[in-house]
């Protein structure tokens, strides 16, 4: 089923690197877009990357070249590698999928997602 299910947060310095993996099965459609939003303390919840299912992948100016996003369709699993972590990349973090999405870019923000995980923390202290 589609349900995204979040595991990897935790605790880590800064400099250091976490993964973040989602299963969500999207088998059942032929083009679907997943995401990973954080929502830092006290503020929105913001798209982090997407990746689409030809492979392409858009990312937020704060984390391109520090965090990647990739998929394991066998393991109907998304990815996020997390490297050069800062203390302001401290938030709950979050799985999104849709399936027959209408765009799929970090710009297009939660309105292009239907499903959601049940988040996991991430804490990067200084």
């Amino acid at each position: 089923q589609v349900q995204p299910v979040e595991s990897g947060g935790g605790s880590v310095q800064s400099g250091g690197s976490l993964r973040l993996s989602c299963e969500a099965s999207m088998h059942a459609y032929n083009t679907y877009c997943l995401g990973w939003f954080y929502q830092p303390p006290g503020k929105d919840r913001e798209a982090v990357a997407t990746i689409d299912s030809d492979g392409y992948t858009t990312y937020a100016a704060s984390v391109k070249g520090r965090f990647t996003i990739s998929q394991d369709s066998a393991k109907n699993t998304v990815y996020l590698q997390m490297s050069n972590l800062k203390p302001e990349d401290t938030g709950t973090y979050w799985c999104a999928a849709e399936g027959w999405p209408s765009g799929c870019a970090v710009a297009g923000g939660t309105a292009q997602f239907g499903y959601w995980g049940q988040g996991t923390q991430v804490t990067v202290s200084s």
